[in-house]
């Protein structure tokens, strides 16, 4: 019997040697997984001359896995549009004259679940009714094996 415990000590230290040596995945530092985030687009509601509507960075996760890593929606917003507070999630920030909104969301984003940035849009008042004009949402992340469906454009229309 002493054998077999002795044994099994060995097997659990080469197991643990092994895992060193593998680079073991741990949060610090998991590998990627195998999702694909997709932006979903939706137009902002019209609204007049210095009003204001709201754009939405919607994403989904198409799977299979849930994500690894961090990412990063950016929505950028045309000439005549800016954005204010407050912002979803709350630590949103806007730079370029307020123009780029960039949000980023932790990892484990489930399969076929969504994360939605969302943040109020100052029409500019001298933009007459009638007005359209595009903005793009664009997701980024170490984990999506489909680049093909990370940015869509969206309408902003003035009412």
């Amino acid at each position: 019997m002493g054998g077999r415990a002795g044994g099994r000590k060995l097997t659990a230290v080469l197991a643990g040697a092994a895992a060193l040596v593998l680079g073991a995945t741990t949060p610090a530092n998991a590998a990627p997984s195998h999702s694909d985030l997709e932006v979903v687009r939706i137009d902002a509601d019209p609204a007049p001359p210095g009003g204001t509507t709201s754009a939405h960075g919607f994403v989904a996760n198409r799977g299979p896995d849930r994500t690894a890593s961090p990412f990063r929606v950016t929505i950028t917003l045309p000439a005549g549009f800016t954005f204010e507070s407050p912002t979803f999630p709350a630590d949103c920030r806007a730079t370029a004259g307020h123009h780029v909104l960039t949000c980023t969301f932790p990892a484990g984003l489930a399969p076929l679940r969504t994360a939605t940035a969302i943040a109020p849009v100052r029409v500019d008042a001298d933009l007459p009714p009638g007005t359209q004009a595009e903005g793009q949402v664009r997701v980024y992340s170490a984990d999506d094996t489909d680049g093909t469906n990370n940015s869509t454009p969206f309408t902003l229309s003035v009412s």
